[in-house]
């Protein structure tokens, strides 16, 4: 770590003093350089899932609804009202002149292929799984109105709708001869968001140009060029000559040491991913094994020091938590059992289970390298000996669909959505590998919060299921995320308290 320091101290010193007018370079001929680690293969997000992916889709594409990240609420966008029928019909009528891309005028028709596709027998999308759910089919009613059928009650379909399905025009996914072609809009991307893409190189490099067309708010700025820089030195090299702009997902140490330049500036802000270690409860890998017994899980609850790790190694906004979700979530409550950081109460556990001189144990983990460290440590450090197992995270999950793995340090991001929902149906549904509870009656309780559209019995079920948790100690919560960016000065890019970057609402100062 001091070295790395010292690397950087040397360069930003180099820089600052040969290149004072680096800041100025977006500025003079308007466009915004975004780097990004994550190479972008595929344009269409309805075909992809990562965060990368997600910012790239705020640039260019249009939803029915949009959500407000302050107050978590939706609104219009491309629908402007909305009615329900009942329980399970929807009726959603949308605005006139939304234009896509290719200059041709959104109508009912294209939103009722967009989701009508997706839920098809034919179709393989990423999206597919969140929305076959709970949509049966979308009727069209009128030019410009339409009929979406649930298949049961669902309440977070304007969720969905706003945030996953991005609408394509009738017939996007049909090749000439009219056979299925799924990869249409992956390179060449027909949207209706704030920004068209004019070039595209994969895995390079994307241009985009304000569509002076949008429906919408047009953005500040006219250009944006997204690059593909995998090596963090060369962004921040990139950024120090003036040849990027924005970057993200910077460590801790690189963003405080490069954020003190005239050419960079560091800034940190909420999101909503959270750490935590989850631990085979159910005796997947080990039917008598120790993580069985809830007072071994409570034990490892105690030896793990979240304050620490949330200070020194995550930094900025982050905080420890003692819940299985983020405490900005609707449905996540903090009022359930709450493990302190108490090695001694840890080891009187540990022995009260009967491993009073400990167990081996194997800890996998694919990300964020010096808080699985930690987490061993802390564990190593109550009598557990542990194996720490550090792998790409295909062989993570791999492992565990093969239910290999006693126990991970996982992170989990829901999408930028604020509802206990979108994290516990993945981690607690009896269908996710990601479940190694093996506790049916916590699925049931998880999922019947997801067939009310009651707010209040939605709270009710979340703070039952939690507390089993809790009690159960299913998981070790640890930390919360912060999101360090470093930006050219001359940049004003609002921070979102969900954490999803909306590069459309950047401006220059």
């Amino acid at each position: 770590m001091l070295r790395t320091t010292v690397a950087l101290t040397a360069l930003c010193t180099a820089l600052s003093g040969a290149l004072p007018d680096a800041a100025e370079a977006g500025r003079q001929d308007d466009t915004l350089r975004v780097a990004l680690a994550e190479e972008i293969l595929n344009l269409d997000y309805n075909y992809t899932t990562k965060r990368e992916y997600i910012i790239m889709a705020e640039l260019t594409d249009a939803t029915l609804f949009e959500l407000d990240p302050e107050t978590q609420e939706f609104g219009a966008a491309v629908a402007t009202d909305w009615n329900w029928v009942d329980d399970t019909t929807l009726d959603v009528t949308l605005r006139e002149g939304v234009t896509f891309h290719d200059g041709s005028e959104l109508t009912a028709a294209d939103v009722a292929y967009t989701y009508n596709w997706i839920v098809s027998e034919e179709s393989e999308a990423q999206a597919k799984g969140t929305i076959e759910r709970w949509l049966d089919n979308v009727e069209v009613t009128g030019d410009l109105s339409l009929r979406f059928h649930l298949k049961s009650v669902y309440p977070l379909v304007l969720r969905d709708m706003a945030q996953r399905v991005k609408l394509r025009p009738e017939g996007a996914y049909e090749a000439d001869d009219g056979s299925i072609d799924e990869s249409a809009m992956a390179s060449d991307l027909i949207g209706a968001g704030p920004y068209k893409v004019v070039a595209f190189e994969p895995g390079q490099e994307v241009v985009l140009e304000r569509f002076e067309d949008y429906w919408g708010e047009r953005p500040a700025i006219e250009n944006v060029v997204v690059r593909n820089l995998p090596d963090i030195g060369t962004q921040q090299a990139e950024l120090m000559s003036g040849g990027v702009d924005w970057m993200f997902k910077v460590p801790l140490d690189v963003a405080e040491s490069l954020g003190n330049t005239p050419q960079a500036t560091h800034l940190s802000g909420p999101d909503l991913r959270v750490g935590f270690l989850v631990l085979d409860a159910a005796g997947y890998t080990d039917e008598e094994g120790p993580l069985t017994n809830v007072k071994v899980r409570q034990a490892v609850n105690h030896a793990l020091n979240r304050e620490e790790m949330s200070k020194f190694l995550i930094g900025g906004s982050s905080e420890p938590i003692h819940t299985p979700c983020h405490p900005a979530q609707f449905g996540c409550t903090e009022d359930i059992p709450a493990y302190p950081y108490d090695p001694e109460k840890a080891r009187a556990l540990l022995d009260e289970a009967g491993y009073g001189d400990g167990f081996r144990m194997d800890l996998w983990a694919y990300r964020d390298k010096p808080a699985a460290e930690a987490i061993a440590a802390d564990l190593e450090a109550v009598g557990i000996d542990v194996n720490l197992r550090y792998v790409k995270l295909a062989s993570l999950n791999q492992a565990r669909a093969q239910q290999e793995i006693p126990a991970y340090f996982g992170t989990w991001g829901s999408g930028g959505t604020a509802d206990t929902a979108a994290i516990a149906r993945v981690h607690f549904s009896s269908e996710s590998d990601r479940n190694l509870s093996g506790d049916g009656e916590l699925t049931e309780t998880v999922l019947a919060a997801e067939k009310t559209a009651d707010p209040e019995e939605r709270k009710r079920l979340y703070e039952e299921a939690l507390t089993t948790i809790a009690e159960q100690a299913y998981w070790a919560p640890l930390f919360s995320y912060s999101q360090n960016y470093l930006v050219n000065p001359e940049l004003d890019f609002p921070l979102s308290p969900d954490g999803l970057p909306r590069l459309d609402e950047s401006s220059w100062k």
